[in-house]
């Protein structure tokens, strides 16, 4: 019933928004004011489409009602992930993981490489794993997505537990979950992250319940709820298989941009030399030849060793040839300067010196000494002919190393294999959240720049083997995160209203409040019902209160992609940092309330003079009082003192 209910709410919900962004787009554009006009109604077509994906997400809700009976003889590992965390926090964690009831065996992966935690692990009988030797500096690491890599082949259990260092595991989560994997195909299992060092006012928008709820129980029901880092159970094979084939395809990526690259050497090396030479232009043109060869043969699909080794032994031949020539000639060159040198001792007998005719000198001079150049540029190309990763550690990497955070791009990658993923909506890990707004920006933000990394790599809506709903299901994801950009369109258009009685709409008639109010009320419909008691504004009022982290993490992840500008990885402290320069976090937030409340104010001064409308302005001051609701959040988490138990839960902190 509650599904029914959901469908006919997003169906209503969507019929009124088309009705009132057409009714915009169409009729009440003010084009004499299209510079606010326009991007307004684009950032409202925005809000539109974000609101249909979400309605999308919840349409095919999924309710699952518990796993079957785990199998019997299943070989689990468990991975503790860790970097810099604290030593008690990493072994709580490790010990909680021993008592998990189903057999398996507890790692301790050590990003760190501290001795003082190998000796803790030993002492427990815990397993510990850090980075080999061939992960030194010259080699990308790719953060904890290298580290877990590095574990996969260290260890063999047939299913992965992974688990953040703050992560306390209850010990029915394999019990509970496991069972999910007598589906062959299911791949992942995930179960949502709840924090115990959150008050229930949750001032830094920590617990995302709609997120592990609905959101994922949506994305469940269209295969598609994604991998979060932690708190998840996968399928080695699955991994594995994903690492062979993303090795493959990039190889033949990398094998493909050498051949294209090769021709363009060889055009080069016409034009550089003397290609009317004979032995240049043969050489030349066997490279040419076995190049076009090998580019059919990958067409084909043969070996890519085989094609590589052909390509580099033909090269090898045309070189050898060219060597060879250039050593028969000096051979020439040298006999013909000894013969000089007999006939000038012969001749001048009481001299030690020897003179060469002027005409010898000028040939000699004039000769190309090394037409083995005419390749070289074409060789250096041809050197990335190669199937091996000399540039990383491994040549598998089952988990994405495309963005900072390895989570979605791995699910979407075992989506686009034909795997199957799992959401278990049951709390079986209890961790710790941010409890300041300086660690919580930093982990927005890496999120944020990890989701839009894998957007710009590897688009989900043109990506070969996802399904239409696995598709929007990963955009839309991605799509929430370009709202930075809309929210200042919304802060500005009040703004410029009530500054200087500019409207973006034609005018506040009756037309605009009778389709502008029930689509607006069937969207919080929408999340009341979604949500089914939970509070959902703390997530709606983040969403457009972290505007700059969102357009940062858009920026920053660009430069990333397009132009290779680093993005660096933070880790995400678990202990609480300074309050000292909080404010300085959140002055573009600060900068735009200011000038709301001075619009607010100079609208109403301008309304008393006659210079506004009374409606215009009403409505624009009730906007500016909205956006300041939105702000108000950020004011709270900045004047957030931490997390102070009260007696209902002073039992499950102190279990951590």
């Amino acid at each position: 019933m509650r599904l029914f209910w959901i469908r006919l709410i997003v169906t209503l919900t969507v019929i009124l928004g088309v009705n009132y962004i057409a009714w915009r787009w169409l009729f009440s554009l003010n084009w004499d004011a299209w510079w606010i006009a326009v991007p307004l109604i684009i950032a409202e077509t925005y809000s539109l489409i974000d609101v249909m994906l979400f309605g999308m997400t919840v349409w095919r809700l999924k309710v699952r009602h518990g796993a079957p009976p785990a199998p019997a003889d299943a070989t689990v590992d468990v991975f503790i992930t860790t970097y810099n965390e604290d030593l008690d926090m990493v072994m709580n964690t490790a010990l909680a993981a021993q008592r998990i009831t189903t057999p398996h065996t507890t790692w301790i992966l050590d990003d760190g490489d501290r001795p003082a935690l190998l000796e803790l692990a030993q002492a427990n009988n815990i397993g510990y794993v850090t980075r080999s030797q061939d992960w030194d500096s010259s080699v990308p690491r790719h953060a904890k997505a290298g580290n877990l890599n590095n574990a996969l082949m260290e260890t063999h259990g047939e299913f992965i537990l992974i688990l953040d260092a703050d992560q306390i595991p209850d010990p029915r989560i394999l019990d509970h979950t496991l069972g999910y994997f007598s589906d062959d195909e299911v791949a992942l299992v995930q179960t949502p992250q709840y924090f115990v060092n959150v008050p229930p006012s949750d001032p830094l928008g920590s617990q995302a319940k709609l997120f592990y709820g609905p959101i994922q129980q949506g994305k469940d029901g269209w295969n598609a709820a994604f991998f979060c880092g932690s708190n998840a159970v996968l399928r080695r094979e699955a991994l594995m298989q994903l690492g062979l084939v993303r090795y493959v395809k990039d190889t033949e990526k990398s094998v493909h941009r050498a051949l294209s690259a090769s021709r363009s050497a060889i055009r080069r090396a016409r034009r550089a030399t003397d290609a009317n030479q004979p032995l240049i232009r043969d050489a030349l043109n066997r490279v040419e030849s076995a190049t076009r060869d090998a580019e059919v043969r990958l067409a084909a699909g043969e070996a890519l060793g085989d094609i590589t080794f052909q390509v580099r032994s033909q090269v090898d031949e045309a070189v050898s040839g060219l060597v060879r020539a250039d050593i028969t000639a000096l051979r020439a060159d040298l006999d013909e300067i000894r013969a000089l040198e007999v006939q000038g001792r012969h001749r001048v007998e009481d001299s030690d010196v020897m003179e060469i005719p002027d005409e010898v000198i000028d040939r000699m001079s004039a000769r190309d000494w090394s037409p083995l150049g005419a390749l070289e540029s074409v060789q250096v190309v041809l050197d990335l002919l190669s199937v091996e990763r000399d540039g990383e550690a491994q040549p598998i990497m089952p988990l994405a190393t495309i963005s900072v955070t390895e989570d979605m791009a791995t699910s979407m990658r075992l989506h686009a294999m034909g795997w199957r993923s799992v959401y278990h909506h049951e709390i079986l890990a209890h961790g710790l959240a941010p409890e300041d707004i300086k660690t919580m920006l930093t982990q927005r933000l890496r999120w944020a720049q990890g989701t839009i990394q894998v957007m710009l790599r590897e688009n989900p809506l043109v990506q070969r083997g996802l399904s239409f709903g696995q598709r929007l299901m990963y955009f839309g994801t991605m799509w929430s995160y370009l709202v930075g950009f809309v929210t200042i369109v919304y802060i500005a258009a009040p703004v410029i209203y009530l500054l200087f009685g500019i409207l973006p709409v034609t005018s506040l008639s009756w037309d605009f409040f009778l389709r502008f109010l029930p689509f607006m009320i069937a969207n919080q419909l929408l999340f009341a019902v979604v949500g089914k008691g939970m509070p959902t504004w703390r997530a709606q009022q983040y969403s457009l209160a972290l505007f700059p982290t969102w357009i940062k993490a858009c920026t920053t992840a660009a430069r990333n992609v397009w132009f290779g500008k680093p993005l660096g990885f933070a880790v995400t402290p678990k202990a609480r940092q300074s309050g000292a320069g909080s404010w300085r976090l959140v002055w573009p937030q600060i900068v735009a309330s200011v000038a709301l409340v001075i619009a607010a104010g100079v609208g109403i001064a301008r309304l008393v003079a006659g210079l506004n409308e009374p409606l215009g302005t009403a409505v624009n001051v009730a906007w500016v009082i909205f956006d300041l609701v939105i702000f108000s959040v950020l004011w709270r988490a900045i004047l957030y003192k931490g997390f102070a138990p009260d007696s209902e839960n002073q039992s499950t902190t102190a279990h951590h």
